[in-house]
């Protein structure tokens, strides 16, 4: 099933739902800070994880005590789509189990 890319009015409104969410050129962008070089760490092997449950995956970047995401799907041509956001949510209902703020 095709994936269709959202309007900028759509992009908007889902990012609303999404404080600390941004959108960053053609992506929707995130960072966390953590307490710890180890705990970020455990955060991008969980994100790791649900990136492969939903067969989607972000660039995602590890920081001493940081880690950061853009998002968007090569499969409608680099726009972002509901998939986008769908991993967003995920990754933001993980992240405080971690201690990211």
């Amino acid at each position: 099933m095709p994936v269709e890319p959202l309007s900028q009015k759509e992009i908007e409104e889902r990012l609303a739902e999404l404080p600390g969410w941004s959108l960053d050129g053609d992506r929707i962008a995130r960072s966390y800070r953590l307490g710890s070089h180890f705990a970020a760490t455990a955060l991008v092997v969980h994100i790791a994880q649900t990136q492969e449950e939903l067969g989607h995956h972000s660039d995602l970047t590890l920081g001493y005590d940081t880690v950061s995401l853009t998002v968007h799907t090569h499969s409608a041509g680099g726009a972002v789509t509901e998939k986008d956001f769908e991993l967003a949510r995920r990754v933001e209902a993980l992240a405080p189990g971690h201690g990211a703020s």
